[in-house]
């Protein structure tokens, strides 16, 4: 069985980190900007996982780690999603130029 280099997860977690910057950089959907900043962790995941395997010291302490930040993003999502439902039923919109300020 041929092992995959660490230079693919590191070249793919860089893509995916990059379409993630771009889309929550450019993007005026608060969805898609999520979504952005859920691929970025992704890619943090990756990233982590990839140097657990083939860091100087293999273990299991990457995978802890992505554990912990599948955790800490399923949480970020969850009150992202409900902050955007609230501010929907309020303002009638999902743009974030719309959404810039606190009155109503």
């Amino acid at each position: 069985m041929s092992s995959v280099p660490l230079s693919v997860y590191l070249v793919l977690a860089l893509i995916l980190f990059c379409i993630g910057l771009y889309g929550a950089l450019t993007k005026r959907n608060t969805v898609i900007v999520l979504i952005c900043i859920e691929l970025m962790l992704n890619a943090v995941n990756i990233n982590l996982v990839a140097f657990a395997k083939y860091g100087a010291h293999p273990g299991i302490a990457g995978q802890i780690f992505a554990l912990f930040t599948i955790t800490v993003a399923a949480a970020e999502a969850a009150v992202g999603l409900a902050i955007l439902m609230a501010l929907y039923r309020n303002r009638k919109t999902v743009h974030i130029d719309e959404i810039d300020s606190m009155k109503h």
